[in-house]
């Protein structure tokens, strides 16, 4: 299980974002208050957002997120209108490492996953293998189901140019569940594709982990947030109803689709 957060609005800082506010990330790593079955976020974070030429750009570390040095510097340095980020509680099984840390990215997509499959490894990541592109699967650098999962909605996209990223997240489920059998999955996602929010609460055979959103903080003037837990006490945060999907978009008003 781990923590996760989204901003979309106008360009903020890193540091307003991630650090600054009073049950930030940085928070949430050790002192979470919705956390299932840990205690702390210590192993490993990353935040993620869109460079000048539009492409996604991710930094990760192993370390606790209290840990490195280099983040007061990115957070003050760095500004954008799109962050994503996630502090990690790695399954067992699972080695806190680079390439095991969030978010996943390729050349137009950043992807969060706050959950867990059951028994992944030996039950269902070679069913999860069999449907991807070479390519696809050799982009897979990891062993864990967050990055097995974004490689499949990564496939699914490519099989078809007008799916939409609602409909992907919708069919992915889908196929999980009928992979899973009596098995359990949490399945909270963050994506984006640079210009929308998509947030997924989600669960199979168990209680979907938390997810909260708000288009109204007075911390984040004409921001839009999701976050595992809110960042503030004073925004307007209302849950993100089990087994939907969010869409929150800068033009319009935010929209929730039921799975």
């Amino acid at each position: 299980m781990c923590r996760m957060a989204a901003y979309l609005g106008p360009p903020i800082p890193l540091q307003a974002f991630l650090t600054d506010p009073p049950h930030s990330l940085v928070e949430q790593a050790w002192a979470p208050r919705e956390l299932r079955y840990a205690k702390l976020n210590a192993d490993g974070y990353g935040f993620g957002w869109y460079a000048d030429d539009e492409s996604p750009a991710a930094y990760v570390s192993p370390l606790p997120i209290w840990s490195d040095l280099n983040l007061p510097h990115l957070a003050r340095a760095l500004e954008a209108d799109l962050w994503l980020a996630g502090v990690r509680s790695a399954t067992p099984g699972n080695p806190v490492n680079h390439v095991n840390t969030q978010p996943f990215c390729d050349e137009e997509i950043l992807f969060l996953h706050n959950g867990y499959v059951q028994d992944f490894a030996l039950a269902l990541r070679p069913t999860v293998q069999r449907q991807l592109s070479a390519p696809i699967g050799a982009d897979v650098r990891g062993n864990t189901d967050s990055e097995y999962l974004f490689a499949l909605l990564r496939q699914l996209l490519a099989e078809d140019p007008d799916l939409s990223v609602e409909s992907a997240l919708t069919e992915l489920c889908m196929r999980l569940t009928e992979w899973l059998d009596n098995r359990t999955a949490l399945l909270n996602f963050i994506v984006t594709e640079g210009s929308r929010l998509y947030a997924m609460r989600h669960a199979v055979n168990h209680d979907c982990p938390s997810l909260y959103y708000t288009t109204d903080d007075d911390a984040f003037p004409g921001g839009q947030l999701v976050a595992s837990e809110p960042l503030t006490e004073t925004g307007l945060w209302q849950p993100v109803p089990e087994n939907h999907i969010l869409i929150l978009d800068p033009d319009e008003p935010p929209e929730l689709l039921d799975l």
